[in-house]
């Protein structure tokens, strides 16, 4: 059994893996439906756990499952009830547990939670132009935090959220329950992709004991170490992107990488203590991470 993630974020960063959805589409997978790569979780799981176990492989010892897109409103566009779409959420935690164990023994696995913005496909959680309110965000979160809960996963990983609102509304539902999770936030300048303080989300978590670490992923590398700093004395996550464009009309990624693992050393220096990738960020760049750091576990 993995030593608590909380415990060992309190002596040296950890590092987190990569894009899944990316690595998986570089291998060939279609990856085009409102699913992304959830939908790999029916009709090729073995798929995942082939990425997630790259990742260990490569040197991460987190593996973030591929239920970001995952709800029970997008596996019933799929036509599937409500005990299937369970049933493969839990299975989304189910490949990530059996690559850790067989790679990485001492890591840990993190259920991903994406946002409400996901589950729509339209990029909303990159605006927080959200149609429902705390209430109606917390109907939408509850269901599929239970399942995920149940799954096995050591922590749960709430990404890119992009407003207080869904902030407020995740908390909520974690408060008192005795889970582990992280809370991600996708921002520019210092504020959420909605324009409130992002600093505001980090305060709201840090009334919730469930919450171990607060920071941003899925946003400009440059972004990362002003974010960071403000997470108010909470150990930080940071996990940005490639930085790199997404043309939607020739679905194609724009410019070149802005990842370099050198800066990984100013974000622990600002507070980081979960650092890694996401889109476009592949298991080569977190070897490089590893590196920065001396090996994992210093």
């Amino acid at each position: 059994m993995p030593a608590p993630i909380a415990d060992v974020l309190a002596a040296r960063p950890v590092v987190l893996d990569g894009g899944l959805a990316t690595l998986l589409e570089r291998h060939g997978h279609d990856l085009s439906s409102a699913l992304w790569s959830a939908r790999l979780l029916r009709d090729d799981p073995g798929a995942v756990e082939a990425a997630h176990r790259e990742f260990f492989d490569a040197g991460a010892e987190v593996a973030t499952t591929a239920s970001y897109q995952a709800s029970f409103e997008g596996f019933a566009a799929l036509g599937l009830d409500r005990d299937e779409a369970a049933g493969l959420m839990r299975r989304s935690v189910e490949v990530a547990v059996a690559a850790r164990d067989a790679v990485a023994p001492e890591g840990w696995v993190a259920a991903s939670v994406g946002p409400y913005g996901a589950v729509l496909a339209d990029g909303s959680e990159y605006r927080g132009d959200y149609d429902l309110d705390v209430g109606g965000l917390r109907a939408f979160h509850a269901p599929r935090l239970a399942v995920l809960a149940e799954a096995g996963a050591d922590v749960l990983a709430v990404e890119t959220v992009p407003c207080l609102a869904e902030v407020e509304a995740v908390l909520a539902e974690l408060d008192g329950t005795g889970l582990v999770a992280w809370l991600s936030l996708t921002a520019v300048g210092g504020r959420t992709r909605a324009g409130e303080p992002l600093a505001e989300a980090f305060a709201m978590a840090a009334d919730v004991a469930e919450v171990v670490a607060v920071g941003v992923n899925c946003v400009p590398p440059a972004e990362v170490a002003g974010a960071v700093a403000l997470t108010g004395g909470l150990p930080g996550v940071a996990y940005p992107n490639s930085g790199q464009g997404w043309d939607a009309v020739a679905r194609a990624w724009t410019g070149e990488s802005a990842f370099a693992a050198d800066d990984v050393r100013r974000w622990v220096d600002a507070g980081a203590r979960l650092v890694g990738g996401c889109c476009r960020v592949g298991p080569e760049d977190v070897t490089a991470l590893v590196e920065r750091l001396g090996g994992t576990g210093e």
